[in-house]
């Protein structure tokens, strides 16, 4: 039993690490698209402190909801287990854990687009990504606070599918 459940430690911790990376370049992906003309790399190797805060405060948000995930996973391997893990129900299982981790991902970044897009309609006398392009620190932890408490909201809504499926 013990070496079972190094397996299933083994598994869950490279299930993480692969997701988390696709997580977190899917989220540098989608916010390069959505910085309005901002060059987020080249701002990055200029220094740009906001640009920074930016992309933190992303991959923060992103590692939240991956982490709820990543918790439904090792709840679905458990549950697989119970009934055997090649039976018919644990193969379900897993596969529901993993669908419900690809869809945290997805919650996520539509989430954190969404609510950059309301904060812009918020905000009509300020030009966000401009003021970002510009280095305002303000701006960006402004921004920051919006995207990571959409994803600290998100999250509990992710452990909510959990329990719901798993």
């Amino acid at each position: 039993m013990v070496l079972v459940n190094a397996a299933i430690g083994i598994v869950q911790l490279i299930l993480s690490l692969v997701f988390a990376v696709i997580a977190l370049y899917i989220g540098f992906a989608v916010l390069s698209r959505i910085t309005k003309g901002i060059d987020v790399e080249r701002e990055l190797a200029n220094g740009n402190v906001a640009v920074g805060i930016l992309i933190a405060a992303v991959f923060f948000a992103i590692a939240l909801v991956v982490q709820s995930g990543i918790a439904g996973i090792s709840a679905g391997l458990s549950s697989a287990l119970a009934v055997g893990v090649f039976s018919v129900g644990g193969v379900v299982m897993i596969g529901t854990a993993i669908l419900q981790l690809v869809l945290g991902i997805v919650l996520a970044v539509i989430a954190i687009y969404i609510a950059l897009n309301v904060l812009d309609k918020l905000t009509k006398g300020i030009e966000e990504f401009e003021e970002i392009k510009k280095g305002n620190v303000a701006v960006a932890v402004m921004m920051a606070g919006v995207i990571i408490a959409v994803a600290v909201i998100l999250q509990s809504g992710v452990i909510g599918i959990t329990n719901g499926l798993i």
